[in-house]
């Protein structure tokens, strides 16, 4: 995965994100409702996505460009702020994948946090987002499948 992207790559990628404008609703792995929006914000250079799941308070992620990848920041309840970047490799991925790159607010690297976010791009209509939060080295995985929802 060290290969850079091409601005050309990562603006395609970015776009795609883009296109998932709007709101959506679903379930996480366990049968529990949950929804997200997206929303592009900042002219276009920036994409804020408002997660609520049952139970839980919301989370947001600010998603961007940065150089040769896409960057986000995820503002959790937990009060903590990890920052993650994907380098997509190609212009239509059908996934991005965000590494950790460290977070604002963490006392320690044990202390609970969301540590990587994958999206899955099943179709326009269909997303799924597998977040994974770590706490002392042990890693959690939180599915979450997304169905848009049309405008009436």
């Amino acid at each position: 995965m060290g290969n850079a992207s091409s601005p050309k790559v990562v603006t395609a990628a970015f776009a795609r994100l883009q296109a998932l404008s709007g709101n959506w609703e679903g379930k996480d792995d366990g049968g529990n409702p949950a929804k997200t929006n997206f929303k592009v914000v900042a002219s276009n250079t920036a994409i804020l996505e408002t997660l609520s799941m049952s139970g839980m308070e919301e989370m947001l992620t600010l998603y961007s460009i940065d150089r040769d990848g896409i960057a986000l920041v995820h503002y959790c309840p937990a009060n903590n702020q990890p920052r993650m970047r994907a380098i997509p490799q190609e212009d239509m991925p059908r996934e991005l994948t965000f590494q950790f790159q460290g977070a604002a607010n963490l006392p320690d690297p044990a202390a609970g946090h969301e540590h990587q976010l994958v999206i899955l791009f099943e179709d326009k209509d269909h997303i799924t987002e597998q977040w994974t939060w770590r706490k002392n080295e042990i890693d959690t995985k939180m599915i979450y499948y997304f169905v848009r929802k049309q405008a009436n």
